[in-house]
């Protein structure tokens, strides 16, 4: 990828009508994902969605000079590599800014702007439902939302490194993916809401675990071998309590958030099985979970620094 950092000065800044935020009904707006497919002019390497939180995408793209009509989600946007100049122009006002690893662009849903980006680059997107952000916000005992500020290569290293990590973690297993994403979807909607706000936000401080008998109802549902439904959602309405309030009450009884306790559950299963000469690491992967071969070697490795089969050979 080409990655050409820029110093000459604006020259040519190309204007078009954009125009703030837009007054038309929510309801009448493109989802964030069909306004950026078109124009991107392209479809994402990667994209995952939770219709409880919002969705992801990672995209590779070519220049870009388009306006971005009004989307129904807000867009956050990270930058994993090089340097690349951003124009943006929103009504009257200009915005020149470089897009590089820790900074983030914000569209707020509803808004409009026009784009003109001069070389080929990559990015990650998060797609936020503004009812997200209500919701993470009354779970957080915050005061209500405003929109969001308009961001154009903002320095956030919190928010950039969230969202790579969003485009990095994925690791095959269908549960803890799902898991992850809601997690880091409720993180990323609570730093925008202390950062990114168009009002000042404040939040009561959360202490306490999960009562004993609630704890090792959720464990038992996270161990469980069968289809149970481990999302957060579930998790949280067993538990009788907000996604909020279950995974900070959840990480305060074990140390660990409750994907990163699945993760380990789903390592320490890995290892029992991988002493177990007649199981093969195909079919340690199928009953795990995980995609394929490949991807639980990954996620194993990521945990370990060894492959599967390098680790069975050793404790043998």
């Amino acid at each position: 990828m080409s990655k050409p950092i820029l110093h000459d000065p604006l020259k040519n800044l190309l204007v078009a009508s954009g125009a703030s935020p837009d007054d038309s009904p929510a309801a009448d707006r493109r989802p964030a994902d069909v306004e950026m497919a078109r124009v991107l002019r392209t479809t994402p390497v990667r994209m995952a969605s939770d219709p409880s939180s919002g969705a992801i995408a990672y995209w590779k793209h070519e220049p870009l000079h388009d306006v971005v009509e009004p989307m129904a989600d807000h867009v956050i946007m990270t930058y994993p590599a090089g340097s690349q100049r951003l124009e943006r122009r929103t009504g009257k006002s200009a915005a020149i800014a470089t897009a590089r690893p820790g900074v983030v662009t914000v569209i707020p849903a509803g808004s409009t702007s026009r784009w003109d980006i001069h070389q080929p680059m990559h990015v990650v997107q998060l797609y936020l439902p503004h009812r997200t952000l209500a919701r993470v916000a009354g779970e957080a005992d915050m005061t209500a939302p405003g929109d969001l500020l308009e961001r154009t290569g903002h320095t956030d290293l919190i928010t950039s490194r969230l969202l790579l990590s969003a485009a990095d973690a994925l690791e095959g297993s269908a549960a803890l993916d799902a898991l992850f994403r809601q997690q880091l979807t409720d993180l990323l909607a609570n730093r925008l809401l202390a950062a990114h706000a168009g009002s000042s936000v404040t939040s009561q401080p959360v202490v306490g675990g999960l009562p004993p008998m609630v704890l090792r109802r959720a464990i038992e549902r996270l161990r469980s071998d069968s289809d149970a439904d481990v999302s957060l959602a579930a998790l949280a309405a067993d538990a009788d309590v907000s996604r909020f309030h279950f995974c900070r009450a959840f990480k305060e009884s074990t140390g660990l958030s409750p994907h990163a306790w699945l993760r380990q559950h789903r390592l320490e299963q890995a290892m029992n099985m991988l002493r177990e000469p007649e199981m093969s690491v195909v079919s340690i992967a199928a009953a795990l979970g995980y995609s394929s071969q490949t991807a639980f070697a990954a996620a194993f490795r990521k945990l370990t620094g060894e492959t599967p089969t390098d680790w069975r050979r050793r404790v043998r």
